[in-house]
Order: structure tokens, then sequence, then C-alpha cells
């Protein structure tokens, strides 16, 4: 009998989270895919609206902190899961860190604990880049790079990182873990850089930046990022960090002078704002590694991909749009409505 592949995802109706389980339909369409989420602000049920019916998709709303519902998607054979749920957002994590320990360091942990004791066969931890700090100018983190972070939230995912080592050392979980630099692609939450100076731009706003604007990044479309991870799950060796980057170093004020080049924009609209606290100089990843064990190469160019990200968000104002205002809970709560009152596969709430 041929064991049909199920995934658990946690974190999957966020933005790279819904990408990923969008490849994997397409890529392996004999799978099934159980995505957690605790719908937070950033969780996002329309950023899945056109798998919500697949029969090969689950959705539970849920908390990975919640140790009975993780054992009981863990006692489940023949799984693999891929950990995506975390809090992300830097200014978010200065403003207020317990969210950020409580789900990044607590929920990763809960998360480790019910694969060590469940079924699964393979766990992915996805993780960052700003864990290694701000590198300095002519060098290239490698995974043996020291772990420095800046942040309440990188220090989280950091922690994170350790706990998942430590799980492959002490019980040999079959668990690896992988840093990316800054995704870019649909479905991003508009707090990031690219989808902010995008919908500004397209309302007339100005476009806040931060410090001087020369702070460097590594950027990556987020389905390359994806399919790095797929490949990942199915080449990567248990115990091992792997780092994710297209190579590609550009200035934040880079970015948005291309993403206005897009539009049309004026340049006259950037507006310098006051720096955060602790903001890291430079992010620049050696990705060598990965592309030597598993072969995998990005697909996207930068420039053509940016354009294509601008072109969506012009084209998807609806879906930003209710974000700005809210209206995507309003969505979930129908959506979790209608599936409430139906008798096959029924959401499974928190």
């Amino acid at each position: 009998m041929i064991t049909v592949p199920r995934y658990i995802v946690t974190g999957g109706a966020g933005f790279i989270g819904s990408n990923f389980i969008r490849l994997l339909l397409t890529e392996r369409p004999s799978c099934k895919v159980v995505n957690l989420d605790l719908l937070t602000y950033a969780g996002n049920l329309a950023n899945l609206r056109d798998i919500a019916g697949d029969p090969r998709y689950e959705l539970i709303r849920g908390d990975v902190c919640d140790r009975d519902l993780l054992n009981s998607l863990c006692g489940e054979p023949a799984a693999v899961l891929i950990h995506f749920a975390a809090e992300s957002h830097v200014d978010r994590s200065i403003a207020g860190p317990d969210p950020f320990l409580r789900t990044n360091v607590q929920g990763t942990q809960c998360v480790l604990e019910a694969a060590r004791v469940g079924r699964v066969d393979r766990v992915l931890v996805v993780s960052t880049d700003e864990v290694y700090g701000s590198i300095p100018p002519g060098e290239r983190a490698t995974e043996d790079f020291p772990v420095r972070p800046s942040s309440p939230y990188s220090a989280s995912k950091a922690a994170g990182d350790l706990l998942a080592i430590a799980y492959f050392g002490t019980f040999e979980l079959p668990v690896l873990v992988t840093r990316c630099g800054n995704n870019f692609g649909p479905y991003q939450f508009p707090e990031k850089l690219i989808p902010l100076m995008i919908t500004h731009a397209i309302q007339g706003r100005d476009l806040p930046l931060y410090g001087d604007g020369l702070n460097v990044r590594n950027w990556i479309h987020v389905e390359d990022h994806c399919r790095a991870l797929l490949t990942l799950l199915e080449k990567g060796s248990a115990g091992e960090v792997y780092n994710i980057s297209a190579g590609v170093e550009l200035t934040n004020r880079e970015v948005v002078d291309a993403i206005l080049a897009e539009l049309a924009g004026d340049p006259s609209r950037i507006r310098y704002v006051a720096d955060r606290p602790g903001h890291d100089r430079r992010y620049a990843l050696d990705a060598t590694k990965l592309r030597v064990h598993t072969g995998w190469m990005p697909r996207h160019d930068f420039r053509p991909a940016l354009a294509a990200t601008v072109a969506w968000y012009v084209e998807n104002k609806e879906w930003w749009s209710a974000i700005l205002a809210g209206e995507h809970r309003k969505f979930y709560d129908a959506w979790y409505g209608q599936r409430l009152a139906a008798v096959a596969r029924p959401i499974r709430p928190a």
C-alpha cells in the first residue's frame, strides 16, 4: 500500500506559509496538508481562499503552545512538520517582547516535543538570517557564523534554533533548521518593507524609510524560498542548519527606488524617519552549503520578480485594502461559521 505523505504546517495562513502550502499542493499532488494557525493579526484566510475547498487541505485554528492539540496532530503516522508559526515583526518585538518569547521559544519547544513523542518523520524549523546580527562589510555568514541577535525578535528565533539543534543532539529528533533573508512576493502583510512601500505609493502617501536608507538586506522571492524548503525536506540532513539566499544584496533605498520606478512614483515622497533601536546595518548570507548539498538554485531574478510583485499588489488592491481596514478578520468569521455548519471536514477550533 502506498502511504500518502502528510504535511503538518504551522503558521500556514501567513505570507511564507501560505505560499508554501500552495506550492506543496501543486508540486506534490498526492499529499495531504494540515494547516495549524492561530490566525492572529498577520494570519489571513484570504491568502488561501483559492484552496479552501481542496479535499487535500485542512485548516485547524490552534496555538503552537497547545500541547494536547500538537500531540494529536503528531500522533498520526507518515507525517512531516514544517514550523513557520512565529511572531516576526522587529518593531513589534521592540514595543512588546512577550508574545515573541511565547510563540517563538515556547511554541517551538512545544512543536519539537510533540514531534519527539509522536510519529513525525522529519521536522523543519524555518528561521531567519537576523539571528546572525549585522554582518561586517566584505563578509557573508555561513552556518557556522556566530549567532549575535540584535532584537527581541531575532533573539527569540535564535533560541528556537538552538532548541531544535538540542533536540537533535539529545533525542535524535530528525530536525533541520533553515535561515533565510528577506522574502518578497504576493500575500505579504503590508507592514513589511516592500508591500508597505507599494501600498503607500499606490495611495499617494509618503514612504517612511528608516535612518539613511542604506541598511543592506538579502532579498529572495518567496517561491524560491519555498522551493528550497521543499528540497531540504527531501534532501537535507537532520541536525544541520542551512542558509537560504538568492545572493541579492540591496540597500533599502535601492529597493524603494526600484518600486517607485515600477509605479512611476515620485521619489520626493520618500521621508527619512528616526532609526529603530538596534537596527542591523547589513545582512549577508552564504548559501553554498544548500546549493552543494541539494543542487537548489533560485529561479527568480530580482527586478522582474519585483515588477511582478508590484503588479500583483496593483491588481489585488481588494486584498490589502481589506487588511488595512481589518476586513480580513470578518472574512475569517464568516468562513469559520460556514465550516462549523458543514458536516464534512469541519474546522477544529483552538
